[in-house]
């Protein structure tokens, strides 16, 4: 079996070098074919890249962006299975052997598995969003994909045959195309899940995947566009659900990031209780946002045994 992957960079010298030993050392019964797709590198990044030839290719030209590069590298590989792993994020040992034993099923069409979160320092952080995301992918069913994405881009591994049938990843999209790429997937196949944590995934400061507001409004304008292209893929009532969750989500990320804005907040709290009226999370964020603390706990209390 050949396992290709396309790791799209844009000055990462800090962080690409631990990229590329965590996958160029990986061991087991597959093939390897390694690529490295930059945008035009003017750090350290092109020097690190020098030194691994003959263990991987690569090419570095201005490109129209992350998905761009990616798709440049989807299309220039050979592998039987592929996927990317970003500049900054690693790959523990072992992680390629399991996906490899897992393609060995022919049901087995695409996959994903379990992260952990690092620093830019390779501290393990942010333990009780892995456990959560852990305990979403254990329950996955076709309208909780819809309502988050709760699966780890650096996880996802697919038959390359795969994409002739959904298409590439849509360049027009400057985040979130990942998961619009896994709705895609997810009409044609369930996916395989490997319960064994074989990534790392790196946040650090300044990365494009810390601005929520616009991966937010990606996300929406995703599921809006998926939920047109596939009516009665989903029951009614749980699009309503998963129009409510992210509503609360956006106003969430409205109230606790940088924009701090009440009235923006409840206005998307709002839109959530007109998608859902008896959804629990809105009534709680409303009176977290609009009432004094003390009023909070009482309403949150009373909330929480009636709904």
């Amino acid at each position: 079996m050949k396992i290709s992957i396309v790791t799209p960079s844009f000055n990462q010298g800090q962080f690409i070098q631990r990229t590329i030993e965590s996958i160029v050392e990986q061991r087991g019964e597959f093939e390897l074919e390694y690529l490295v797709v930059d945008g035009g590198s003017t750090d350290s990044t092109l020097e690190i890249l020098r030194r691994y030839e003959g263990k991987l290719s690569w090419s570095s030209e201005r490109d129209g962006g992350q998905a761009d590069a990616i798709n440049k590298g989807l299309r220039a590989c050979s592998g039987d299975v592929v996927a990317w792993i970003n500049s900054d994020d690693v790959l523990r040992p072992g992680a390629l052997q399991r996906v490899a034993e897992a393609f060995k099923h022919p049901s087995t069409q695409w996959l994903h598995g379990r992260c952990d979160i690092i620093d830019e320092n390779d501290r393990t952080i942010r333990h009780l969003i892995s456990a959560y995301k852990h305990w979403s992918c254990t329950r996955y069913s076709y309208s909780r994909l819809l309502t988050e994405n709760f699966v780890s881009q650096m996880t996802v591994f697919w038959r390359r045959s795969l994409m002739d049938q959904v298409g590439m990843l849509d360049q027009e999209l400057n985040f979130a195309f990942d998961y619009d790429l896994w709705l895609r997937f997810s009409t044609r196949y369930e996916f395989a899940f490997i319960d064994e944590a074989t990534y790392f995934y790196r946040q650090w400061p300044g990365q494009m995947s810390h601005n929520q507001a616009k991966r937010f409004d990606c996300a929406m304008m995703i599921m809006r566009r998926f939920l047109e292209q596939n009516p009665g893929l989903v029951d009614p009532a749980k699009v309503h659900e998963a129009w409510a969750h992210t509503f609360v989500a956006r106003g969430n990320s409205v109230w606790r990031g940088a924009e701090k804005s009440r009235t923006q907040a409840l206005g998307f709290y709002v839109k959530a209780l007109k998608e859902s009226p008896l959804y629990g999370p809105a009534w709680r964020a409303i009176a977290k946002v609009a009432l004094p603390d003390a009023a909070v706990r009482l309403v949150q209390r009373t909330i929480g045994d009636g709904v």
